[in-house]
């Protein structure tokens, strides 16, 4: 399934979890009355995109999901050569490696919220994260299949939905077993004004027609990934990139993760990375959250192409 508006050179716009095609729809509004036409699917699992191998994770790999990525180019912009992508959270991660395997599809690139770390084949992230983090990290109590989907079954896709779309707290972002979101304070009113009811609706009226176990295997595959992206280890992105994140998102506030944006580390593996910007008193959800900002970002980087 995909929502399109506007004619003119394409953007693709791809959303991360718990999002859906919906999460740009301020910026395809806006990019498509400035002459581009804006294109966002509900990606493998999501929404009203239907067909997934739900019960398999491993038909949710990196591979799949920049082979979707790519069919649906192929099928949207035939006559294109090249693309403009944005993309935010897991869409993040699903073009950096569509710039990385194939750069010949992308024009330029604005990613928000997840940088670019070069795999380590020395390390499978899951562990990883395990160690820095403990089991109770998100990630991590992702990982069984039904489990994290038993525990938000009684809580309900709109409340689940609500605590973590206005989650704002840069620390690490905890599931206890047993006690669901309970642990994640309610998010203030006035930090949240944002998302009104109806939009919050959308969300909730999706997700409980497909469930959580769809976008949830997007976590499940990320071993599957670290052995299939062997061959890309130490890799550079050469596509033209800029860079956007919330001063109070939880992935810019991950170990080593500001040294990394801010003193070279990203640059070395970004080498056409043109500009970072840390928006001042943003969350993850950036898109969302201030629109227009993030909106006005995108077009005055892409109008140089």
């Amino acid at each position: 399934h995909i929502a399109e508006l506007g004619q003119g050179p394409t953007i693709l716009f791809i959303h991360g979890f718990p999002e859906l095609w919906y999460s740009w729809r301020h910026q395809m509004v806006y990019l498509a009355e400035r002459g581009y036409r804006a294109v966002a699917p509900d990606l493998r699992g999501y929404g009203d995109t239907t067909g997934a191998p739900i019960n398999d994770p491993s038909k949710f790999s990196i591979f799949h999901l920049v082979g979707d990525v790519v069919a649906l180019l192929e099928a949207i912009a035939p006559n294109e050569d090249k693309v403009f992508v944005v993309a935010h959270d897991w869409g993040a991660f699903i073009a950096w490696h569509l710039c990385l395997f194939r750069p010949d599809k992308v024009k330029a690139l604005v990613n928000l919220s997840v940088h670019y770390l070069p795999r380590n084949s020395n390390m499978n992230p899951v562990e990883g994260l395990k160690a820095l983090y403990g089991e109770d990290y998100y990630i991590c109590r992702f990982q069984v299949q039904g489990d994290i989907e038993a525990e938000f079954a009684p809580i309900g896709a709109k409340s689940v939905l609500k605590k973590m779309l206005t989650y704002r707290d840069p620390a690490p972002f905890y599931f206890p077993k047993g006690k669901g979101l309970e642990a994640i304070a309610d998010a203030p009113i006035a930090l949240s004004t944002w998302l009104s009811e109806e939009e919050l609706d959308y969300y909730a009226s999706k997700f409980e027609q497909t469930g959580f176990t769809g976008a949830l295997n997007y976590y499940r595959a990320l071993s599957i990934d670290s052995e299939l992206t062997a061959p890309w280890q130490g890799a550079e992105v050469k596509v033209p990139t800029k860079f956007i994140v919330g001063e109070f998102a939880l992935v810019y506030h991950m170990r080593g993760a500001k040294e990394y944006i801010h003193n070279g580390g990203f640059k070395k593996y970004v080498p056409l990375l043109e500009e970072v910007v840390v928006l001042e008193g943003a969350a993850h959800f950036v898109n969302q959250e201030r629109p227009h900002e993030i909106s006005k970002h995108i077009y005055d980087f892409i109008q140089k192409f």
